[in-house]
């Protein structure tokens, strides 16, 4: 591969996608280094005085400003970009930063937003709480219920906003109709795709506008950087994001784009792993519990929408216990699998979301949620899925079931 191969969209495009997860936006420099180079500077040089006047106004290609861009941060942003087959991406310091960066760019006072009911809690936060207070109306929905969309639209309505799988209730939305409800309404849709990447789900190819993700999650998915990243069209990153980025500055810092970068060259192997894991903890917990939330299994009301959707249900599920007690009980009298409030880790993590991320939502919001206060959400690792069976076996066990 030539220095600049893996920047040449007229070549990247005819890769298939595990080729462009491991060489899809690298640009080597003049030393010709096979791993992508770590470029550590706030700023950069010009060797003439209209060189930087030009790239200011935009008249020329180049860095200006790390705030902005970055060597390191754009072959990120380039490879992402080239998986979710979107034309352009750009990466934030956190999932939550590209989140607020997503609805705040492209809302304004008096703009109305449609969301799903089934969030992460700092999700809700923001279209709760922080919209309303600059005159951003708000309006909830199951979103599930293919009907609630249609209802919900009024004359302001600018974006419809949902995860699917949703979290931690794992809620599938029929991306097909809403995101063509939203498209002949005029309305921008923003999915929130943290839960399957594009290696299980590439949500513009089910009419998305802006695909949003915390990085964090299955992309690096070894708990080691922060991250977050906005797929979209050229027209949307340039006139809607980046002047609100730019001025703002929640860019990703170019170490930690470095670590999701050479995170993703491993994203697909992963993924299908850790989906096949889950899928046999599943199957091991189903009928042990009083309730699964996964909709990988038949059982599950939305399973041929999300076989539909996704070539495999993803590494996460939930499953409900009789309440709060029992669930925190079962936490304790695990031996193997952590308790973490992180998803998409390769080592096994679970959490009682009504107690950590799903806090702050309060009873009343929680139950509006979905989130039951017996409900505890699993992250399924790399390990052997009959350890973790035989973990979760004598924990259940422990508190009686």
């Amino acid at each position: 591969m030539k220095n600049t191969t893996g920047t040449d969209r007229s070549i990247t495009a005819a890769w298939r996608p595990q080729t462009r997860a491991v060489r899809g936006g690298t640009w080597r420099s003049e030393q010709g280094e096979t791993s992508e180079a770590l470029f550590l500077t706030s700023g950069y040089t010009y060797d003439t005085a209209q060189t930087v006047a030009d790239r200011f106004a935009g008249e020329a290609e180049g860095m200006v400003y790390s705030r902005m861009q970055n060597p390191t941060t754009a072959m990120l942003e380039e490879r992402i970009a080239l998986m979710e087959g979107a034309e352009a991406c750009r990466v934030q310091a956190t999932g939550m930063a590209a989140m607020t960066c997503a609805l705040l760019c492209q809302l304004s006072a008096g703009d109305h937003i449609v969301a799903g009911r089934a969030a992460f809690g700092s999700c809700r936060w923001i279209v709760d709480n922080l919209l309303p207070r600059f005159g951003i109306e708000k309006t909830i929905v199951d979103a599930r219920d293919n009907a609630a969309w249609e209802a919900a639209i009024r004359p302001n309505t600018k974006v419809f906003f949902f995860e699917t799988p949703a979290n931690p209730t794992m809620d599938v939305v029929d991306m097909a109709y809403v995101c063509g409800l939203a498209r002949a309404h005029g309305i921008t849709t923003v999915v929130d795709n943290a839960f399957a990447t594009a290696v299980l789900q590439r949500p513009m190819e089910f009419g998305a506008d802006v695909v949003a993700y915390s990085a964090t999650k299955l992309m690096d998915g070894q708990g080691r950087v922060l991250a977050g990243a906005l797929c979209a069209s050229q027209e949307w990153i340039e006139e809607r994001l980046m002047p609100f980025q730019r001025n703002t500055g929640p860019i990703l810092a170019p170490f930690n784009a470095w670590v999701v970068l050479k995170s993703l060259e491993t994203l697909e192997l992963r993924a299908n792993r850790q989906s096949d894991n889950a899928m046999q903890v599943a199957k091991f917990l189903e009928g042990r519990v009083p309730q699964m939330l996964y909709p990988g299994l038949p059982s599950h009301p939305q399973h041929e929408l999300c076989m539909k959707q996704m070539s495999a249900a993803g590494p996460i599920f939930s499953f409900v216990l009789d309440g709060r007690e029992q669930a925190m009980a079962l936490l304790d009298a695990l031996e193997l699998i952590d308790i973490s409030n992180n998803i998409g880790d390769s080592r096994s993590l679970m959490t009682h979301p009504a107690t950590t991320t799903h806090h702050n939502m309060g009873p009343e919001g929680r139950a509006e949620a979905g989130v039951a206060e017996g409900m505890l959400r699993l992250n399924v690792g790399l390990e052997d899925p009959l350890d973790l069976i035989e973990d979760l076996d004598r924990a259940l066990q422990r508190i009686g079931l």
